[in-house]
Formats: C-alpha cells, sequence, structure tokens
C-alpha cells in the first residue's frame, strides 16, 4: 500500500480501497513511479501524492472536484487538484476560476492559488493521474492512476452520504457512469482552462449552483472563501 519512499494511503481511506491497493496492477504502478523519480524530477514531490485523500476524509468528502493530471511545471503540484502553493504564480486553469468564484458569489480574488482550504471543508480536489513527469503533460497516464481513482470516485460514490460531483471538461465527464446514482449530484461544465473556459465556464456559476444542490441534499453549503 505504498508509495515510493514511503508513502501511504492515508489510513481512513485505506479500508475503502483495500481492493485496488493489494491488485497486482497498483504494485506495477508503484514501479513505476520509483523507476520515474529514479530518472528525473515527477510532481508532485514525494510525501504529497495523496494530499487530497490525506486533507478530506471519506466521511467529510461532500463536492469532489475532478481535475486531469498534476501540474507538470517545477514548485506547482502539491497534490490538490487545481491548486498551488502560496507564493507559486497561479496557473491560467486557477486565475479562471478564481475569476469565476468572484463573478459568481462577489468573493474577492485571492492573491494566492491555494485551495487547502476547500480541501479542509469537504471538497475533494482529485487528480484521475497522481503524478506526472516534469515537464511532460500526461506522461503518467495509463500506468494504473485511473484505476486507482476510479476506485476513490467509487467509494464516495457508494456511500449512502449525499455528494456533489463536478466534472469540468471532457475528460472528467468520462467519470459521470461512476457517479450518476442516487443519492448523488452531478454538475457538468466546461473546462477552466484557456482553451476553453469561453465555451462555458465564464458565467456558469457553478460555486451558487453546488450550494443549490447541497442544500437540496440536507447540507449546509460550502464556504468557498480564500481569505488572503
Amino acid at each position: 500500500m505504498s508509495e515510493p519512499g514511503g508513502e501511504r494511503v492515508p489510513v481512513s481511506w485505506q479500508h475503502l480501497l483495500a481492493d485496488a491497493l493489494d491488485a497486482p496492477w497498483f504494485a506495477e504502478l508503484v514501479r513505476f513511479v520509483g523507476d520515474e523519480r529514479a530518472r528525473g524530477p515527477v510532481h508532485p514531490p514525494k510525501g504529497e501524492v495523496f494530499a487530497a485523500l490525506a486533507r478530506t476524509p471519506p466521511d467529510r468528502v461532500r463536492v469532489v472536484i475532478l481535475g486531469q493530471d498534476p501540474y507538470h511545471g517545477p514548485g506547482q503540484a502539491h497534490g490538490l487538484a487545481f491548486s498551488v502553493r502560496r507564493g507559486v504564480r497561479r496557473p491560467p486553469s486557477l486565475v479562471n476560476i478564481h475569476k469565476e468564484l468572484a463573478a459568481d458569489l462577489g468573493h474577492p480574488i485571492p492573491t494566492h492559488g491555494s485551495l487547502e482550504a476547500w480541501a479542509d471543508r469537504g471538497v475533494l480536489l482529485l487528480n484521475t493521474v497522481l503524478t506526472v513527469r516534469e515537464g511532460a503533460a500526461g506522461s503518467h497516464a495509463g500506468r494504473g492512476w485511473e484505476r486507482f481513482t476510479d476506485a476513490v470516485i467509487g467509494a464516495v460514490a457508494a456511500r449512502s452520504l449525499p455528494a456533489v460531483f463536478v466534472l469540468w471538461g471532457s475528460h472528467a465527464a468520462k467519470k459521470a457512469p461512476l457517479v450518476e446514482r442516487a443519492p448523488h449530484a452531478v454538475l457538468r461544465g466546461a473546462h477552466p482552462s484557456p482553451l476553453s473556459a469561453h465555451r462555458g465556464f465564464h458565467g456558469s456559476r457553478p460555486f451558487s449552483r453546488i450550494a443549490r444542490l447541497l442544500r437540496d441534499m440536507g447540507h449546509a453549503p460550502v464556504d468557498w472563501r480564500l481569505d488572503d
């Protein structure tokens, strides 16, 4: 159940993911990531691959926002989809998310790119692939991470506790069959990247729509503020 370097899936998730963690394909994935780290930089760094699971235990998940794979520039990825640490320049997709947050709810645009506050409030910021070779977007796709994160998504979807699954873009939309079941809700939309945000992300008001869906489920709304 370990990633190279001694990383472990958080204990709170292990029993839900036991079949995946014990599977031969997961052992092969571990070897692959270890070999890649031996050859050169891989992001996020050791210790942060499972950060999304660590910050949002399964019993606290109210919203799942799916990304694709981690940022592949130096110092960007830290294990939470779309997020970067404070002090790191915000990538364009995150800039567009912040703009839509301000337009939708009126919250001020933060000067930083950390979404850790959202993760701590029950928003699982999950990439479908959890590692990437530096400078090579998609380089760890098709190696087993998709099967692992499908197991994570399936574990959330199997709960009786309802959640909202946010599927931005065509890649995330492929996960809809995993989550289109009662009592959950699915919110589809355009991806926030500059290549597609103009096709419907801007003006889509996803945060207020999530609030309505959560209210219909009997959940309190998420506090989306990202204070400086």
